[in-house]
């Protein structure tokens, strides 16, 4: 028997949702700004996690363009009923300051591959959704209550109200059933019948180091809910950043056996408290007390390696970290900032064998960016790409990218200089203030130019080989720690991804060819 090895999705994995439908065990995830919207992936064994396709792969489903950073889609929660999967997510269109402009959506499925329905809009009252299917056949929608007023608290309490899936809408009441404990900033609600009790799971302290999973209990589902008194069943331990931080936003799901496992988000701090791969998933087991609390073995602070279910392994395929970009469809692992994959931008067709991207607007926009990028898994690694890009100004550009958010990135990029012709450099923002760390830019021949990137914690160097050459380095060592959550003077919640793009800001869509993109983690 094989152990679960946490986090069990490394990268920016946050807020999962479990479920388990006969065997087959789903996980969904927040993406945020990023497209496809609501990673899912699947097990059979808790152990081994494959990617599946996304949900929100349409427009229709999902528009983002605009979105501020770190908006886009929050806290998914996916459930079924009587052979319907339902995924409840929130679109974030504004976040900073007093007010959060939070739009609640229910897409639904009947093969969790899809095709996933267009959204339902529910409400905006508060974000974190889940929809909770009572045995009675009711179905009831919660979410926490954003208040913006001065001088109240923020985080107002659970919003519990009906859902009507003959009338498609929330109907009845809206009942305000748990307003927390003193850890405060009360969220990501989950309800779970058993036993004749109503346990209501909530996320609380903020998702931070203080971040935990609180449970609360009642005989009826609109309570009042009774406090576990030995709240928080899980959170980390601040004192030894070595292990799991930021522990938090909890779900449940029982296996075939009458085992319980909690999926939760982590992170892993790499250098003062900064995780530049995001908030990832892992999954702790768990047991019920003969008072009928639920307890965290070994609890409350985060195991890395726990027990599996008495579940054969069953071993999952993964997708190729070389991509040739030979096939017809991009692989499962890409994504693209705020819009869907489209030939106005990006095509495996235009030029066979390579991976084609017009230039758009730059790494600072919100709308149109030409780039496509993969989460970082781990902070020890290689990634290599080529490119065929001949740009006419300084204005045209293209290379390899590691990026967190508009406002920080570290950019390799092949452009064109007045006095050199084609030439390298870098470009960094840290914080959003733009930089450019080597002295001058490089020149370069024309035709096909290697780019590499080695990792390591938190740094990276950049170099560029071309016609076979030898590589070279371009630059020093440079600091990415500020790719993280962590770095920022307000609060943000997405990981470093690592990627290729394209930028023409004289409007002339300049194409760049890449010929394959190689991920290579250290062995």
């Amino acid at each position: 028997m094989e152990n679960i090895t946490n986090p069990i999705l490394p990268g920016f994995n946050p807020d999962p949702s479990i479920l388990r439908v006969g065997d087959n065990y789903y996980i969904a995830t927040s993406t945020f700004e990023w497209f496809p919207g609501v990673q899912i992936h699947h097990s059979r064994d808790l152990v081994n996690w494959q990617l599946l396709p996304a949900a929100l792969t349409r427009k229709a489903q999902i528009d983002m363009v605009g979105n501020i950073d770190s908006g886009g889609v929050w806290a998914p929660c996916l459930s079924y009923d009587d052979g319907v999967f339902y995924l409840i997510y929130t679109d974030v269109k504004s976040r900073k300051g007093a007010f959060k402009d939070a739009h609640n959506y229910l897409v639904t499925a009947t093969d969790i591959e899809g095709p996933w329905s267009d959204p339902l809009y529910l409400n905006s009252s508060g974000f974190d959704p889940s929809l909770f299917h009572d045995s009675d056949g009711t179905k009831w929608l919660l979410n926490m209550i954003w208040d913006f007023r001065k001088g109240k608290a923020s985080f107002a309490g659970i919003a519990l109200q009906e859902y009507s899936p003959e009338r498609r809408q929330l109907v009845g009441k809206v009942y305000n059933i748990f307003k927390g404990t003193d850890l405060g900033i009360t969220e990501a609600p989950h309800i779970y019948k058993r036993n004749g009790y109503y346990y209501l799971m909530t996320a609380e302290g903020g998702t931070w180091y203080t971040h935990a999973v609180t449970m609360a209990r009642a005989s009826s589902l609109t309570g009042p809910y009774e406090v576990d008194p030995t709240n928080p069943i899980l959170t980390s331990d601040q004192l030894d950043q070595q292990k799991l931080q930021k522990s938090g936003h909890g779900s449940l799901v029982e296996t075939q056996d009458g085992q319980w496992y909690m999926a939760h988000l982590c992170a892993r701090p790499i250098i003062d408290k900064k995780c530049i791969l995001g908030r990832e998933t892992a999954l702790q087991k768990c047991y019920w007390t003969d008072d009928g609390w639920l307890r965290v073995e070994g609890g409350p602070f985060p195991q890395a390696q726990v027990d599996s279910p008495k579940i054969p392994i069953s071993p999952v395929h993964h997708e190729n970290d070389y991509d040739d970009f030979s096939g017809t469809d991009l692989k499962r692992y890409w994504n693209s900032l705020r819009q869907p994959f489209s030939e106005t931008w990006i095509s495996l067709s235009d030029r066979p064998g390579h991976l084609r991207l017009k230039g758009r607007e730059s790494m600072q926009s919100t709308h149109h960016q030409s780039l496509l990028a993969r989460r970082l898994t781990t902070l020890h690694l290689v990634v290599e790409t080529a490119v065929d890009f001949e740009p006419d100004t300084f204005q045209q550009m293209s290379g390899l990218i590691l990026y967190y958010d508009t406002a920080d990135y570290v950019y390799l990029r092949i452009s064109h200089d007045e006095r050199l012709g084609k030439c390298i450099g870098i470009i960094e923002s840290t914080h959003g203030q733009y930089n450019e760390p080597l002295e001058s830019d490089i020149h370069i021949p024309g035709g096909l130019t290697y780019l590499r990137a080695e990792i390591e914690n938190s740094h990276v160097q950049f170099f560029v080989s071309t016609h076979d050459t030898a590589w070279t380095k371009v630059g020093t060592s440079l600091d990415i720690s500020h790719l993280s959550d962590d770095d920022a003077d307000y609060i943000r919640f997405t990981g470093a991804f690592v990627g290729i793009c394209a930028q023409d800001l004289s409007g002339q869509a300049k194409a760049a060819d890449f010929a394959y993109f190689n991920y290579q983690p250290a062995q």
